[in-house]
């Protein structure tokens, strides 16, 4: 088949899965009133792989299989293969108004990631599993996502402490048998679950010798059974207090995954107690997925620049010195995270034969992000002032009675209507919740996670430097070991 269209993605997800929204069992989630809401944003990458405007970033031609396949499936091999990687992400997340597809790219992400382990392992059983997965991708261009996050239960302890509150903190292997393993345990916000085709499931961290049964990663159909869905609710309609739009509202839900004795045939595992690799599992994962993440945050971004340049034009303030710094370090803000972005991918390195973006500049891209973020609010907030939180709503805007005081009196700048400023405030607070800012810094892995990684990757850096100041200092080398 090649590329599913998105009648056909819709059409696929009713297939017997166990999902429960808000307490209640959903039977065809692409026909509920407000996950399908999630699924039409789901749907923006199989649009725009049918769209002739973006089948140059969408689509890859695949000499083996005679076909079109979606870029993500595709093994990239050149820096200008993942920068065309790197925009798909970004103008998909721009068809979604900020808010991100996931029918392939987190998906992809782990795809490559193991078969990038497979290879460091050199274990050919693997490699070939995972090639022949890959394959099945590119024909059936399922939606796919990784569920990598276990709950954890007591995060100083190690999955196979004994004093864990029980053993299914993180999916481990309970039993295997000719035909496969039997998985148990459960994973934490996993993003776009509810509505993909299935899962790719990892570690999510390194692993000792004795955590052996939690080192294990394979791929799983979202109707399996043993699996079970919660999907955290979400808005996915403008408040009635809101000034009402015609656009397409986008919005994404994350699940906790349950394995309850879930059963997974030998061709799908590709992790089965080799503990030794299942860090080497989690770095390209986080890698990969840093680059994703670092990409979805540039139309975020580029929001949060424009709402301030309007709500400081609309407020009248915007030639106003101290406001434009202010401008300006969001401007910063944004073309340091592209350029961050577009830099890991245009200086990669190959891992088993795979394509991936520089890790450190990957890492310093996402951390960058996060760290700044709230400043980025903060500006924000500041420029638009009180009536961001105390200015009267749509319902009173819209009563005969007070429309046109309202009109009168939060007028801002002379020729700005005011319905044009309360829409602005309504846009600002959308943007700038509390969850969307837990979401921000979370997403991809912790700043803590990355500032590690960070510091890891520089260890020749930092050794170079050094020699830099001993030379110009006229120290004689040292050795310290």
């Amino acid at each position: 088949m090649g590329l599913m269209s998105p009648e056909q993605y819709k059409a696929s997800l009713n297939d017997g899965r166990l999902l429960y929204y808000k307490g209640e069992k959903i039977e065809d989630v692409a026909k509920h009133h407000e996950l399908g809401v999630c699924v039409d944003s789901m749907a923006v990458d199989y649009h725009m792989a049918h769209d002739s405007k973006y089948k140059d970033l969408a689509v890859v031609y695949d000499e083996a299989l005679g076909e079109d396949i979606s870029r993500f499936f595709h093994v990239p091999k050149d820096r200008e293969e993942l920068l065309k990687m790197l925009e798909l992400i970004i103008e998909g997340t721009r068809q979604g108004d900020g808010y991100i597809p996931l029918a392939h790219d987190i998906g992809a992400d782990a795809l490559n990631a193991i078969s990038i382990t497979a290879h460091t392992m050199g274990d050919q059983n693997y490699i070939d599993r995972i090639e022949n997965y890959r394959n099945y991708l590119k024909k059936e261009d399922l939606a796919v996502v990784a569920a990598v996050t276990c709950v954890k239960g007591d995060r100083v302890l190690r999955p196979s402490d004994p004093e864990q509150e029980h053993p299914d903190t993180y999916v481990r292997i309970v039993d295997k048998n000719e035909k496969g393993i039997v998985v148990r345990g459960a994973k934490a916000h996993i993003s776009g679950a509810a509505y993909c085709n299935e899962f790719f499931v990892i570690p999510s961290r390194a692993m000792t010798e004795k955590d052996a049964d939690y080192a294990v990663a394979f791929a799983i159909q979202a109707n399996a059974k043993g699996i079970k869905q919660i999907a955290r609710p979400v808005k996915t309609k403008i408040s009635s207090l809101e000034f009402p739009m015609e656009r397409p509202v986008r919005v994404i839900t994350d699940s906790l995954i349950i394995f309850d004795d879930v059963f997974v045939p030998w061709d799908r595992v590709f992790l089965c107690g080799e503990w030794q690799h299942a860090a080497t599992m989690v770095y390209n994962f986080a890698l990969m997925h840093r680059r994703t993440g670092s990409a979805y945050r540039i139309p975020l971004t580029e929001q949060l620049v424009g709402v301030a340049q309007a709500i400081a034009e609309y407020n009248g303030v915007a030639k106003v010195p101290h406001v434009r710094e202010k401008i300006t370090d969001l401007v910063i803000y944004l073309e340091t995270l592209k350029a961050l972005a577009r830099s890991a991918c245009q200086e990669p390195i190959t891992y088993g034969g795979i394509a991936v973006p520089n890790p450190m500049t990957t890492n310093i891209a996402k951390y960058h992000f996060a760290e700044n973020y709230h400043n980025a609010v903060k500006i924000i907030q500041d420029l638009a002032g009180g009536l961001l939180v105390t200015a009267p709503t749509y319902k009173d805007y819209s009563h005969p009675d007070l429309k046109e005081d309202i009109k009168k009196y939060l007028v801002g700048k002379a020729g700005i209507p005011t319905e044009q400023r309360l829409r602005m405030f309504d846009l600002i607070r959308r943007l700038t919740s509390s969850e969307f800012e837990t979401i921000v810094l979370h997403g991809e892995g912790s700043m803590q996670a990355e500032r590690m990684t960070i510091y890891a990757e520089a260890r020749k850096v930092i050794k170079d430097c050094k020699k830099i100041a001993e030379e110009l200092a006229e120290i004689e080398k040292v050795s310290l070991e």
